[in-house]
């Protein structure tokens, strides 16, 4: 496994345990022109599901929450709730999801095919369409260049284990037997959905959300690889707007949801991460090949242009463009999270932790500077 498929495994598997602030996320969008859906969503209190929820209410649906209840409950006070488990074993379990009918599902919150595999059974003969936030990860490794939803996806070396693993080996494989468990369930209705790195306001992972703010402090910045390396990712009210038009036009297949719909660099980036700081600061690019044998110093949402990596940033999302999916300027989702960020710093018990510190930075600095000689 490539350092950095890791470092999106591990940072993906978490989002829904570390939501830390209200969602601020603004739908801006008008009601439906469809007659309104019953969407349930599995989580929706993490950082995709706000979003969704919010964008779905702006255009006139309604919305059924499952969750724990734990994270975030006063979240929603108008939509229904419903409260259980994932693990059919555990507790009450899906107990609270064996009434009602609904025209589609939206599950951002599963990661294990038997408790996906028990959701989509029992919600088969009830919904009309069960969307799966499945990921990049799902496909086996090397990644190809340039490839798509037809690529061969991981396989479980032990189709019964419920573990990420030591070092989160095990990510992709259950993320790809989720998948089969939900169309083994509602063949012809399901909606698998492939995200790569999901940033934006309101991420709790502080990957992407680091370079904006790093710019912002100024100073000598490293930067990891060349302006050239390829960049894909996409803005969590994008796909949570693209989700609900599934809905709306009860659209099936797989898809993949990066972005943006034309390949994209790192030296765009960067370059909108100095313009919304407001100085270029002094930057410094770390070559790829130093980069990568530093596994203990990789960087944010970056990935290494070559060996079994250089695929990492190049997934067609041809398809998912042909369904709807529809891109902001990578300049406005910088803008965005900056400002968000901003507004955190007045709120201490909530301040987002970056995925890269300081002295991480100096140290790979000082590294690169005495490799050069």
């Amino acid at each position: 496994m490539t350092p950095t498929r890791r470092h999106l495994m591990q940072w993906t598997a978490g989002l829904g345990a570390l939501s830390l602030l209200p969602s601020s996320h603004a739908a801006g969008e008008t009601p439906a022109r469809t007659a309104p859906k019953r969407i349930l969503v599995l989580g929706g209190t993490g950082f995709l599901g706000p979003a969704i929820v919010e964008v779905a209410k702006a255009r006139g649906h309604v919305l059924t929450l499952f969750n724990r209840g734990r994270t975030r409950p006063g979240l929603f006070p108008d939509v229904e709730k419903r409260q259980g488990d994932r693990d059919p074993l555990k507790g009450e379990g899906l107990k609270s999801l064996e009434t009602g009918e609904w025209d589609a599902v939206i599950d951002d919150s599963g990661y294990y095919p038997r408790m996906v595999g028990a959701s989509a059974q029992l919600l088969a003969p009830r919904v009309k369409q069960y969307i799966y936030i499945s990921s990049i990860s799902a496909y086996k490794e090397p990644v190809p260049v340039g490839g798509d939803e037809d690529s061969p996806l991981a396989v479980l070396a032990d189709p019964t284990v419920e573990t990420m693993g030591k070092n989160f080996e095990n990510y992709g494989g259950l993320k790809a037997a989720c998948e089969a468990a939900v169309s083994k369930a509602l063949p012809g209705r399901s909606t698998i959905v492939r995200p790569g790195y999901i940033v934006g306001p309101d991420d709790p992972t502080g990957r992407f959300t680091y370079w904006p703010v790093r710019f912002d402090k100024g100073g000598e910045i490293a930067v990891p690889g060349a302006p050239t390396d390829p960049l894909q990712l996409i803005d969590v009210r994008d796909l949570a707007t693209w989700l609900v038009h599934l809905v709306e036009n009860a659209t099936m297949g797989h898809f993949n949801a990066v972005g943006p719909a034309e390949p994209m660099n790192w030296g765009r980036v960067i370059a909108a991460c100095q313009k919304s700081a407001g100085t270029p600061g002094s930057v410094t690019w770390v070559p790829g090949e130093f980069m990568a044998k530093q596994e203990d110093l990789e960087m944010p949402i970056w990935a290494p242009y070559l060996g079994d990596s250089k695929g990492f940033h190049t997934w067609r999302t041809a398809r998912a463009v042909k369904a709807g999916l529809k891109f902001r300027p990578v300049e406005q989702t910088v803008a965005d999270t900056l400002a968000w960020y901003k507004t955190q710093l007045k709120e201490e018990k909530g301040r987002v932790k970056l995925a890269y510190s300081a002295e991480q930075e100096a140290t790979l600095l000082q590294r690169w500077k005495q490799a050069k000689g």
